[in-house]
């Protein structure tokens, strides 16, 4: 009796001065798996030796400002036919992960609204306008988006310099698909 609970005491000492190990994260397929695999036999466990969840496993994660997203229009713009304030969507092109984890799932969707537009004009003056980029949604979180794209459409100065003054630019326009990077604005917990 009594060398056991010496035998008890010197396990006892020897989980508490183990080192910290940080929880190591399983992506979501193989936890699945592992929950439908039959569980092995397990050895019984000593009632005096506590199994607790670290605390580091609770602790959330955070995707750092400045990872960049890259992103794609969904729907054709052009400065004919938008207007400053309204919003359009944008996909993730790109999974955007962290620690091998995949945080924004290729597909989830960004909003990006229109800060500036101008339409085409005489003298040969393009269209122009600019997209602000808010935020992208993936996993259930929203990440606050930083970043400006500017689309022009191509002038026609020396076509209206040689001819009329009436020949003006294109209008600018963005096709469905075209990628532009835009970057997370500040560090979010996912």
């Amino acid at each position: 009796m009594y060398v056991s609970l010496i035998a008890l005491a010197a396990a006892a000492a020897a989980h508490a001065a183990a080192p910290h190990q940080e929880p190591k994260w399983v992506p979501l397929q193989q936890a699945q798996a592992a929950q439908q695999a039959p569980a092995p036999a397990a050895a019984p466990q000593s009632p005096f030796v506590a199994s607790a969840v670290p605390q580091a496993a609770q602790a959330a994660r955070s995707l750092l400002a400045g990872t960049q997203v890259s992103l794609a229009s969904v729907e054709e713009l052009s400065s004919k036919h938008i207007r400053v304030g309204e919003h359009y969507k944008f996909t993730v092109v790109n999974d955007v992960v962290d620690h091998g984890l995949v945080v924004i799932p290729r597909g989830s969707f960004a909003d990006g609204v229109v800060t500036m537009k101008t339409g085409r004009a005489i003298g040969g003056k393009s269209g122009k306008f600019e997209i602000s980029f808010d935020s992208v949604t993936g996993n259930g979180v929203t990440f606050p988006l930083m970043g400006v794209h500017r689309q022009e459409g191509k002038g026609n100065t020396v076509g209206a310099l040689l001819g009329s003054i009436w020949i003006s630019g294109t209008s600018a326009t963005m096709l469905p698909g075209q990628m532009v990077t835009a970057m997370i604005k500040e560090q979010t917990n996912y």
